[in-house]
Parts: structure tokens; C-alpha cells; sequence
């Protein structure tokens, strides 16, 4: 697990109280860990633009705690953000704040901060059930539960990390892989690529592949197919428009095609991914987006296009894929991290 610490060393309890958080562009769940184990109690999601700094949010969630349930002494912090010292700032959403300066007004014995993927990625062994829809048969069933793992999540941006098994337990592989620049797979697809680097001199896969690029792929599929677009959509329209389409209702036929070349781009990245760590333990999908698709991201070319990877076809085919349904699995992650720390400080 790689974690960033705060500059206080962790304190031992039995139990201390324990605040969680995945904090993304759009949306920030917060909850608490009362006790040994992963349960998670009091979850609650509140939008980020309704507060105008983290703390601002960590407090107004803080408020609605009941006065017997105490406070916590130790946090994990999951943000969509890369991480690198004492300054955070948020790719996605103008937030930027000091560690030391949140765990100092928060009172905490101590705070962990983790990239949002990264505690995504952790939550994985954890993960079973109803906390997923599988292609075919779901990935603990279908490998090792050794082997390394991958998760790729579009939401407001696209997040991407690993885990892998060593020694010592799972350790999560953060990175910036949703910033790696897309490729096409075909003629229309460069056509769409190309559309769309008259608008950015560097398209990556977040560009198009997200929340904040689905207007631009629903443009630059347009343009592709020799239309314009004369009225800008943001991205729930297109959603919304393109799964009422897929489904027969009246929805917009360009938009339906926008979210076929979105899960078809998509399956391309995840074999990358997949491929690059050789996640042959299962590559999994979060984030907020394709949970909206359901029948029609399993309907769509994402599996085709995850597998088409020429000769390493068959290595792909054997990968499972799975998309995670639990909109609270990376406060599980927080919470594996948190429960890591509080063991170690124990056996100290």
C-alpha cells in the first residue's frame, strides 16, 4: 500500500474513532469506521461546489454527526488529485489545501491522504456479490485472488490504478494514467481524434473518456460522421439522451453514438491497462459513468475491443472484467488503509 502520512506518527487505540473520504470533482462521501473491521456507518455525499474549500465540506459533514457518536482521531482522505507533498490541488475543481494545515484544524492524531484510485484499487479484495456485475463470471471466481488487479473509473475525470500481492499484503499502484494519450482503433475513430485535436493540442483519454469529455466526444463524433452539433450538451443530456435512444425511447441518435465510440474507446484503455500490469487478476471498472449505461455498456464493444489485442488475444480472453456497482467501495479502501495503520501502530 503506498500511503502519504502526516508529519505526527499514528496513535495505538483499540478502536479509535476514524473519519473516511472519497472526495472527487463533482461529489465528496464522507463516513465513519466506529470499530475493528471495514463497516462503514453515517455515509453521507454532499456536492463540492456547494462548499468553497475541503475543510468547508469536512466540517458541514462533521455537523450532522450526532454529539454522542464523538469525534474522530484519525482520517483517510481519498482525493482526486496527485499527490506530492504538503499542498494538494485538485486536477478536476478548484479546491487546493495543506495537509498539515487539515489534520492541525481537524484535531487528528493522524491523517492519511490517498489519491482516489488508489483507495479504489485497495478496496478490490473486498469487493463480492452485489458490489458487482460481471462479463461472464466475476473475477474472484475467475483467477487467482493473488494475481494483480486493475481499476479504471470514468467519472468527472478518468482514474486508473493497480494492486498488487507481495509479502507483506496488497499494495495499491497509483498513477496518472487517465492522462495517457488516446489512440484510435480505426478509421472513424481517427476521424473522431482528429475532430477533436482541433479543439486540444493533446487529446488523452480522460479528454474524451469522462465527465468533463463527453461533450467534446459527443462533438467530435458528430463532426465525424460529417454532422454539427447546434445546440452544446453537457454530459448528463448526453447521457441521458443516448441511453433513452439505445433503449427505443426518443432519445438522440448522436448521442446514443457517442456513448457506443465512449465504451468502445473505453474497453481499448482498460486492455491497455490491463495489459501494461498485467492484471490478470481481473480489471475492474468504477467510477460514476458507465454504472448510469448498465445493460448498455455490457451491450456495447467493450469487451470485444478489451480482448482485441492481436496476438495476446487469448491472455486478454482470460482476463476477467467486472464493473463495481457500490458507490461506496473507495470509502472501503479508505477504510482497509486506516484499519493497515491502526494494526501496525498495535504492534508497536
Amino acid at each position: 500500500m503506498i500511503v502519504t502520512l502526516a508529519s505526527t506518527p499514528p496513535v495505538a487505540a483499540s478502536s479509535p474513532l476514524r473519519l473516511v473520504a472519497d472526495i472527487g470533482g463533482t461529489h465528496a462521501r464522507f463516513g465513519l469506521v466506529e470499530g475493528p473491521g471495514l463497516s462503514l456507518t453515517h455515509v453521507q455525499r454532499l456536492r463540492t461546489e456547494d462548499h468553497p474549500h475541503l475543510i468547508d465540506a469536512v466540517r458541514a459533514y462533521l455537523t450532522t454527526l450526532p454529539t454522542a457518536v464523538g469525534r474522530p482521531v484519525l482520517a483517510c482522505l481519498a482525493v482526486a488529485a496527485p499527490l506530492d507533498g504538503d499542498e494538494v490541488r485538485f486536477i478536476n475543481h478548484p479546491w487546493r489545501f495543506s495537509r498539515d494545515a487539515v489534520q492541525r484544524e481537524l484535531g487528528l492524531d493522524s491523517l492519511i491522504l490517498l489519491n482516489d484510485f488508489e483507495a479504489l484499487a485497495l478496496a478490490l479484495p473486498h469487493l463480492a456479490g452485489t458490489d458487482l456485475r460481471s462479463h461472464g463470471a466475476a473475477p474472484g471466481q475467475a483467477a487467482n485472488p493473488s494475481r494483480t488487479m486493475a481499476v479504471v473509473g470514468p467519472g468527472t475525470g478518468l482514474g486508473v490504478a493497480g494492486l498488487m500481492h507481495t509479502s507483506a499484503g496488497w499494495r495499491a499502484i497509483p498513477g496518472e494514467g487517465g492522462h495517457v494519450t488516446l489512440a484510435a482503433c480505426d478509421d472513424f475513430e481517427a476521424e473522431v481524434l482528429a475532430a477533436a485535436r482541433r479543439e486540444l493540442a493533446h487529446v488523452s483519454a480522460e479528454r474524451l473518456l469522462s465527465g468533463i469529455g463527453l461533450p467534446l466526444l459527443h462533438r467530435a463524433v458528430a463532426t465525424a460522421s460529417g454532422r454539427s452539433i447546434d445546440v452544446a450538451m453537457g454530459a448528463q443530456a448526453i447521457l441521458q439522451q443516448g441511453i433513452d435512444c439505445a433503449s427505443g425511447g426518443s432519445g438522440d441518435a448522436d448521442c446514443a453514438r457517442t456513448l457506443a465510440v465512449f465504451c468502445a474507446m473505453l474497453g481499448t484503455v482498460a486492455g491497455n491497462v490491463a495489459l501494461t500490469l498485467g492484471a490478470r487478476g481481473g480489471l475492474y471498472i468504477g467510477g460514476g459513468i458507465v454504472p448510469r449505461m448498465a445493460d448498455l455498456f455490457f451491450a456495447s464493444s467493450f469487451r470485444e475491443r478489451f480482448e482485441s489485442k492481436g496476438r495476446y488475444r487469448d491472455y486478454m480472453r482470460a482476463i476477467p472484467t467486472a464493473l463495481i456497482v457500490d458507490p461506496q467501495a473507495a470509502l472501503t479502501g479508505a477504510a482497509a488503509a486506516l484499519e493497515t495503520v491502526v494494526a501496525t501502530a498495535d504492534q508497536a
